[in-house]
């Protein structure tokens, strides 16, 4: 063991390796995801970065969509990708906030007013912008900013009421809650949610058991904005759990305690609602933080709740996220308990339906509904997270209706056609990855970067194809399929679910919101920036409640590399000590670490399969890479008080 002079531990890879297929993949993965991502920007943007697109959007949906498709970029980067990543990621993002901006739809660089599935959706550019660095001033003061339209402290977005510890609207932004809603508001979803369920079941001229609702009728369409005023658009739901990740962002930056507090208290506070409706977290509190306040006493009926439109799967990505975001920040894991808590309530309701358990995923006023198969997802997270025994429990007991090592290449939004698995952003192998891990899946590396491939060669030909023309898009896709405001994410290549899953050792974040939760994550010794350096590929082979296994590779047989390891993505772990284990299993002597990073030396040509050693949540976590205590750190700007 060696110490450098910035006093990071270092160990020096010995063994000459021909490089295995899964590392020469990776390689070529990153190569072809740098030359797929220039030619995606060419392809959809002007040379200032803003989007070739029309020249109005009306609505209050919208800058969500943009942020999506492009926010691999600064994830892509972080991993290993291209240095020119780094700058085109944060002026596309400048440029998507000025454009949303002229459209109506930003204010203050934040949404004026949407809900917590689009805002958690669009705000992941953020949290994978942080993961980028390194952190300027401008990024830890918007990140304070924005985190302050949701904490009580902005009076122009009075979006949280601190007493009550409630978010006073599912509509909130930097304009603070939209109690009432126009017929604009909704003008860009009408012809999309003619083909879902109705928000209510009294709504006038509507068949609610048909599970469809004419938006598109005027008359329909102004009943159901009346009843959502009344009834939708006042008081909190479990869905603004996802602003924990906004707040979560901005302690990552600034290391102040009270962000903390400020999570742990929300986060608490459905946890006595939930307690309050006898287990089972209600979906509307009102203003006064009654349950049902606003829906005749029901808890559920809210927006984005248990009936509509999506039920169970919404509710419990928000708890799931909220949960783990309170877990980074107080290394307590029990805040995982109301996400655990609610997919337990949802296990013992379930049933056999001609051989197969089920679960409701809905509520209606006549009871649960919705009923199928339950999602290991979600247990997942939460063991990867915790590696408790309770919750490596959750996921066994749901029956494998399918094979569970089986890999798709998933669509981008709603269900794979093969599987009919629930699917985000291209997001759809948490299982296998998940059997890999724990030893059932050996051949998961090589099939999942294969399958990743197939998907970026999909992507590329659709986008160049006539389809993918931006200037096209008005007459190609109209109301009733889907906006072209989505069509960025259809063509999108840059998605690489496999490159996260095996060299940071942990499933893709939720797409809702979900941070980049990991065991490990690289830094770029030599050149000084967060990533893998260009041909090391890295291969987390195994997780236990106290270590990490990992094989780093150098497959350059011409240059030497050096790499920073570091203990959990935000640097929330710590190593104790690191142990090489050679091609025969035969283990060297422990080196000691004892601290958040390790040094790797690889030269050219050479490998190590690392076991190491560590204590998990025991530092604070931070978006701080190894050299950022060297340098300079300015104070936040503050403005004129009159």
């Amino acid at each position: 063991m060696t110490q450098q002079s910035n006093r990071i531990p270092s160990v020096e890879a010995s063994a000459r390796v021909a490089p295995p297929g899964w590392a020469l993949q990776q390689q070529w993965m990153f190569d072809a995801l740098n030359k797929a991502a220039k030619e995606f920007i060419s392809r959809y943007t002007h040379p200032d970065g803003t989007l070739i697109w029309r020249k109005d959007w009306p609505g209050m949906d919208g800058s969500d969509d943009p942020y999506e498709a492009f926010m691999n970029l600064a994830l892509l980067y972080a991993l290993g990708g291209s240095s020119e990543l780094h700058d085109i990621s944060r002026k596309i993002w400048e440029a998507i906030t000025w454009q949303w901006t002229e459209y109506g739809q930003i204010h203050r660089e934040f949404d004026a007013y949407y809900d917590w599935m689009h805002h958690g959706e669009g705000y992941l550019y953020l949290y994978f912008l942080g993961l980028a660095g390194p952190a300027t001033m401008k990024d830890r003061q918007r990140a304070v900013r924005f985190a302050k339209m949701y904490t009580g402290e902005d009076p122009e977005a009075p979006n949280y009421d601190p007493e009550k510890k409630l978010i006073r609207s599912p509509l909130t932004g930097s304009k603070g809650p939209r109690f009432v809603v126009n017929e604009e508001d909704w003008s860009t979803h009408r012809g999309i949610l003619d083909n879902y369920l109705a928000p209510y079941e009294d709504i006038p001229g509507v068949d609610f058991a048909s599970g469809k609702c004419p938006w598109s009728n005027d008359q329909v369409y102004r009943h159901i904005l009346n009843y959502m005023n009344q009834r939708m658009n006042r008081g909190d739901i479990p869905l603004n759990l996802n602003a924990t990740g906004l707040v979560t962002h901005a302690y990552l930056h600034t290391g102040d305690e009270a962000y903390v507090s400020w999570v742990s208290d929300y986060l608490e506070a459905w946890q006595e609602r939930t307690k309050r409706n006898g287990g089972v977290i209600p979906d509307n509190v009102g203003l006064n933080g009654e349950i049902g306040e606003y829906n005749d006493g029901k808890w559920w009926g809210g927006y984005y709740g248990w009936r509509w439109p999506h039920g169970f799967k919404t509710i419990i990505e928000a708890v799931t996220n909220a949960g783990m975001n309170a877990a980074l920040l107080t290394g307590d894991l029990s805040r995982l308990d109301l996400a655990r808590s609610q997919l337990d309530a949802q296990w013992q309701l379930r049933r056999e339906e001609n051989g197969v358990w089920v679960v409701p995923y809905k509520r209606f006023d006549n009871g649960w509904n919705d009923w199928k198969p339950a999602s290991p997802k979600f247990p997942v997270y939460l063991w990867v997270m915790s590696m408790e025994e309770q919750d490596l429990e959750r996921v066994e007991r749901i029956p494998k209706d399918h094979d569970w090592n089986e890999i798709v290449i998933p669509v981008v939004s709603g269900k794979d056609h093969a599987t009919g698995r629930e699917t985000k952003h291209y997001i759809g192998n948490t299982q296998p990855w998940f059997q890999y891990i724990r030893g059932l899946n050996p051949g998961y590396p090589e099939a999942i970067l294969t399958a990743n491939m197939k998907l970026l060669g999909q992507q590329l030909d659709k986008m160049r194809s006539s389809e993918g023309d931006p200037y096209e898009w008005s007459n190609l896709y109209s109301e009733g399929n889907f906006s072209s405001i989505h069509a960025w994410q259809e063509f999108c290549p840059i998605y690489f679910e496999g490159l996260v899953q095996l060299t940071l050792g942990g499933p893709m974040h939720i797409s809702h919101g979900g941070l980049q939760h990991a065991r490990v994550r690289y830094f770029d010794a030599l050149a000084k920036r967060p990533g893998l350096p260009a041909g090391v590929s890295a291969l987390v082979e195994g997780l236990t409640a106290d270590s990490v296994t990992l094989q780093l590779v150098n497959t350059s047989f011409f240059e030497d590399k050096e790499t920073i390891v570091q203990a959990g993505t935000f640097g929330e772990h710590r190593f104790l000590h690191a142990v090489s284990i050679g091609e025969d299993g035969a283990e060297g002597t422990p080196d000691e670490i004892n601290g958040r990073w390790l040094q790797v030396k690889l030269p050219a040509g050479k490998g190590i399969k690392l076991r190491i050693a560590m204590e998990r949540y025991v530092n604070k976590p931070s978006y701080e890479m190894p050299w950022s205590d060297l340098e300079p750190r300015d104070s936040l700007l503050y403005g004129r008080s009159l």
